[in-house]
């Protein structure tokens, strides 16, 4: 009933940059927040960053992109961005977006999941 849409993952080298993006649609009465976690075979799952929708928003890093990576949000467009400089290596792996929200009034908020989008930060 959520549906998320991610786009702007790619081929990049070390040290470049790419900019996630990550459009929430359907049934939403409010989003609680929006962030993205990674993951990739053998791997453990990480979140790598969130920013709330209420108030001025709240936003967490990962230890491992802090000073790096870069959320921010579009509330009106139901929309979180992720900038993601002076990537890594480590940094490959499959990014999903995921949007936790209320789909009516008064309901218990859930977690949607986007579909992923690879980012390869490779020679």
């Amino acid at each position: 009933q959520v549906q998320l849409v991610e786009s702007g993952g790619g081929l990049v080298q070390p040290g470049g940059s790419l900019r996630l993006s990550c459009a929430a649609s359907g049934s939403i009465f409010s989003i609680v927040a929006m962030g993205w976690y990674r993951q990739a075979p053998g791997k453990e799952r990480e979140l790598v960053a969130f920013i709330t929708f209420v108030g001025s928003g709240y936003i967490n890093y990962a230890d491992s992109v802090k000073g790096r990576f870069t959320i921010s949000r579009d509330n009106a467009k139901n929309t979180v961005y992720l900038q993601m400089n002076s990537l890594k290596p480590e940094d490959t792996d499959v990014y999903y977006c995921y949007c936790t929200s209320q789909q009516t009034r008064g309901a218990d908020a859930y977690q949607y999941w986007g579909q992923g989008t690879q980012v390869t930060v490779s020679h």
